[in-house]
C-alpha cells in the first residue's frame, strides 16, 4: 500500500513493504478514522472477525467481508467498511484475492504468501531504499518520499544506510542518485533518427516522481503540472518527451485511438503514433481508427 495505492508486488516481498510503509499511511488515515469512529479496540475487533471469516483459503468480497463485520456487531457499510479493510490490509490481516467473475475478492495475506519475508523497519527503508533508486533513478530523495509516502525523515534514513551502494550526481541544488551500474560519462552521444512514440497508461512508471518537469517543456507546466490531474491521463510521448494524452474506445469491429496532443505535431512524429497506436490495435486484433 503506497501513497495509498495497491500494487502488485511479489508475495515475498509484501510484508518488509508493509513495515517500511504502513506507518505513514496509518498517520494519513487518522483524521478519517475519527470521522468514522474507528478506534483502535474496534479495529483490533474488525482484524478478528475479518480474520475469522477468510481462514481456511476462504477468499470474500468487500461486501461478504461487510456481513461478516455485521456478524460480529460491528456496523461496517460504505466508507466506513473500506476504511475497515483499508486497516487490515496495513496490519497485514489481508490482501488481494482471486477474481469472481468481475468481482475483487480479500484473501488472509499469511495464507496468499506464506513465505513472506519479514523485516524490521530499518531493515525494511534500507530495502525500499535501494531498490527504489536501483529500479527509477536518477531521482532525488523527495521523488522516493512521492512515490512511497514514507515521510521525509524515513527517505533520510534510508540514503544514510543505502548509499554507499548507489551512485550519485549533483546537479544544482539537487542531488540524483541511481544504481552504480549507470555510468553517466559513458552514455553515447543522442543520434538523429525516427521519431519514437509510446502510448503510455495512466499512472505509468514514467511520471512516478515528484519532480516531472524533464519529461515535458516549460511552457506547458499547466496541462502536466504534478498538481494537475492531467499528468495522470494515458500520456503521448514522443523521443522522450509528454506531448499529450489519448484515449481508447473498444468496439467489438475496432479500436478508436482519440489523440490530444499540446502542439502540432509534425508528420514523422504523427507518423509514428500513428504506427504505435496500430501495433496496439494488432496485440487486441482490431483494426485502429485514429481520430
Amino acid at each position: 500500500m503506497l501513497r495509498p495505492t495497491w500494487h502488485f508486488v511479489t508475495p515475498e516481498d509484501i510484508c518488509w513493504l508493509l513495515t517500511a510503509t504502513a506507518p505513514r499511511i496509518r498517520a494519513l488515515n487518522a483524521y478519517m478514522n475519527r470521522q468514522l469512529e474507528l478506534d483502535d479496540a474496534l479495529l483490533l475487533r474488525s482484524n478478528v472477525a475479518i480474520a475469522k471469516a477468510l481462514q481456511g483459503g476462504q477468499q470474500l468480497t468487500r461486501a461478504e467481508l461487510g456481513t461478516a463485520l455485521a456478524e460480529a456487531g460491528i456496523v461496517a457499510t460504505g466508507m466506513r467498511l473500506g476504511y475497515i479493510v483499508h486497516c487490515a490490509e496495513l496490519d497485514a490481516i489481508v490482501c488481494s484475492g482471486a477474481r469472481r467473475g468481475k468481482q475483487f475478492t480479500y484473501a488472509l495475506l499469511d495464507e496468499r504468501a506464506p513465505k513472506a519475508k519479514r523485516l524490521d523497519h530499518n531493515e525494511a527503508l534500507a530495502e525500499l531504499t535501494l531498490r527504489y533508486f536501483s529500479s527509477h533513478g536518477p531521482a532525488t530523495v523527495k521523488d522516493l518520499v512521492w512515490w512511497s509516502s514514507i515521510t521525509l525523515a524515513d527517505a533520510r534514513a534510508g540514503i544514510d544506510m543505502v548509499g554507499s551502494q548507489l551512485g550519485a550526481e549533483t546537479i544544482g541544488n539537487q542531488t540524483f542518485w541511481f544504481s552504480p551500474s549507470v555510468s553517466f560519462a559513458n552514455l553515447p552521444a543522442a543520434k538523429a533518427s525516427a521519431s519514437q512514440a509510446y502510448l503510455l497508461p495512466n499512472y505509468d512508471e514514467y511520471i512516478s516522481y515528484a519532480d516531472r518537469s524533464a519529461v515535458f517543456d516549460a511552457q506547458y507546466t499547466d496541462k502536466f503540472d504534478a498538481e494537475k490531474n492531467t499528468v495522470f491521463a494515458h500520456m503521448i510521448v514522443i523521443d522522450g518527451e509528454i506531448l499529450g494524452t489519448w484515449q481508447r474506445t473498444i468496439k467489438k469491429a475496432t479500436v478508436t485511438i482519440q489523440r490530444n496532443s499540446v502542439r502540432t505535431l509534425t508528420p514523422a512524429e504523427d507518423d509514428a503514433v500513428t504506427a504505435t497506436a496500430r501495433c496496439f490495435g494488432a496485440f487486441l486484433g482490431l483494426p485502429v481508427v485514429m481520430t
